[in-house]
């Protein structure tokens, strides 16, 4: 199937990514989103259809590589390029400090949050290859700021400090390829994760990174982002 532009978001079934996967989908893009439970994926695509997005549900547990490579073989058995994936999907499991975090928690944390985003950029390369215009974003967090880090959230903060060099190492390796790598903050967002306090919404969190994936600078690559400025590592 031939589509002039095509994203996957990854965890778009709801929260920031469901709304990155909404903001591309009325920039033109066709959506392609990604979600671990078919029954959630499918209504989320079905709700960006009704709002006049071009959008469906594609089947992917990034804590997977089976399931990221079935994903990757389903995209590439349909489309012949991919301009943007958003590696958007990830979990934060944290009861503990750092002093008392189990091994359970930080080896899932670390699948999904970091190992998760690598796998998939991997599976999907051959695809992001063919497009003229491709590129790569990875949703991070400032609590893996190691410039600002504390003791809250040990294995979530340091699953996205690790994101964080999955992403230089990326922008480092594609760009002579000509596909840009970023990690954004998208702040405290009022979600099932930022929790009812958060102080951002949705469209706020999301901005920066549907700004990366259409209109950002191609040789901005290898840097982590908020509200489309350049933060500290």
């Amino acid at each position: 199937m031939t589509k002039d532009r095509i994203a996957l978001v990854t965890g778009a079934n709801k929260g920031i990514g469901y709304e990155i996967a909404r903001q591309l989908g009325e920039r033109g893009y066709h959506v392609l989103l990604g979600a671990r439970k078919a029954d959630a994926g499918k209504q989320a695509a079905a709700a960006l259809q009704k709002g006049g997005a071009s959008a469906e549900f594609v089947e992917i547990d990034v804590s997977d590589r089976a399931s990221i490579e079935e994903a990757a073989r389903t995209v590439a058995a349909k489309f012949d390029h991919l301009d943007a994936l958003v590696n958007n999907a990830g979990i934060m499991e944290d009861k503990k400090n750092i002093s008392e975090v189990p091994d359970d928690v930080f080896l899932r944390t670390l699948t999904t949050n970091t190992l998760g985003p690598l796998r998939v950029t991997q599976a999907f390369l051959p695809l992001l290859a063919k497009s003229s215009r491709a590129c790569v974003v990875n949703m991070s967090s400032g609590l893996g700021q190691l410039s600002e880090m504390g003791d809250t959230y040990p294995a979530y903060s340091i699953s996205k400090t690790a994101l964080n060099a999955v992403a230089r190492q990326f922008a480092a390796a594609l760009r002579d390829k000509g596909i840009p790598v970023n990690s954004v903050c998208p702040g405290w967002v009022k979600t099932d994760m930022g929790g009812a306090n958060a102080t951002r919404t949705v469209q706020q969190g999301a901005d920066t990174v549907t700004w990366l994936a259409t209109e950002a600078p191609r040789e901005l690559t290898g840097q982590f982002l908020r509200d489309r400025n350049v933060i500290s590592w």
